[in-house]
């Protein structure tokens, strides 16, 4: 039977996440014929087999862009509706469940999901509000995408930049759905689960360190130099070291 949804989880050794991240989908596709790609993106430990172990199809990949990854899944996917999801994070039970009453409406053209962290403290709130009062604002929902192959085929995919590409994906297949009559939207009563091992790692107020730290860098940006920008992103999410001695999560 050929499935309904696939689901694309971009993996950068992500051994002590994937399994979790994987029976997050399984346990929300009860439901739902659904095919798992798990896109390994230079990985170097045990990703590749641990996503096998657990049933999923397996793309290796070489790109240094999230978007790219993401979109090397999305090519391989033969699913009516593709859903991302990034390999440390899970998805709540009714996740597919909701997306399928949202697309099955036609009155949206995809979306994206609440995120919610899976701890929470001071710092991680702020976090937290920071992106509830972004989404509210511009309705430019993320965590997980959601939309039909076709659509994502028809925006080219994510944007292939190395930063905000979720934000300009968003902005992309809002205004391809107002073209076509149809909104983006929000899932209102699933959410992503978002992984706090970065903050776990180098504490909870990372975020706000890194933007005083490098406010030099940010201002640089905005006025057209990209050079330091980029070897920012490197480090914080193309080269970042995952934790050591850690136990495969079950």
């Amino acid at each position: 039977m050929k499935p309904l949804f696939s689901v694309i989880i971009p993996a950068h050794n992500e051994e002590h996440y994937v399994r979790r991240c994987i029976a997050s989908v399984k346990q929300a596709a009860r439901r739902f014929p659904t095919e798992i790609i798990v896109v390994c993106n230079r990985c170097t430990d045990r990703t590749e087999e641990i996503a096998k172990q657990c049933g999923a199809r397996v793309i290796p990949d070489s790109s240094r862009c999230i978007a790219a990854v993401r979109n090397a899944g999305i090519a391989a996917a033969v699913g009516q509706i593709i859903v991302t999801i990034d390999g440390d994070n899970r998805m709540t039970p009714g996740t597919l469940r909701e997306i399928y009453r949202l697309m099955k409406s036609g009155r949206y053209i995809g979306g994206g999901a609440p995120i919610r962290f899976e701890r929470y403290s001071v710092p991680l709130r702020l976090n937290d509000w920071m992106c509830r009062i972004g989404f509210a604002l511009t309705g430019l929902y993320c965590g997980i995408f959601w939309a039909k192959k076709s659509t994502f085929d028809a925006i080219g995919g994510f944007a292939d930049i190395r930063a905000m590409e979720d934000v300009e994906t968003a902005r992309r297949l809002k205004a391809y759905g107002k073209q076509r009559g149809k909104a983006y939207t929000c899932l209102q009563e699933n959410w992503l689960i978002n992984s706090t091992r970065k903050f776990d790692r180098d504490g909870d107020w990372l975020y706000f360190r890194l933007l005083a730290q490098h406010a030099g860098t940010l201002a640089g940006a905005v006025i057209g130099d990209r050079s330091a920008l980029d070897r920012l992103l490197d480090e914080m999410f193309y080269e970042y070291p995952h934790e050591k001695g850690d136990s495969d999560a079950d």
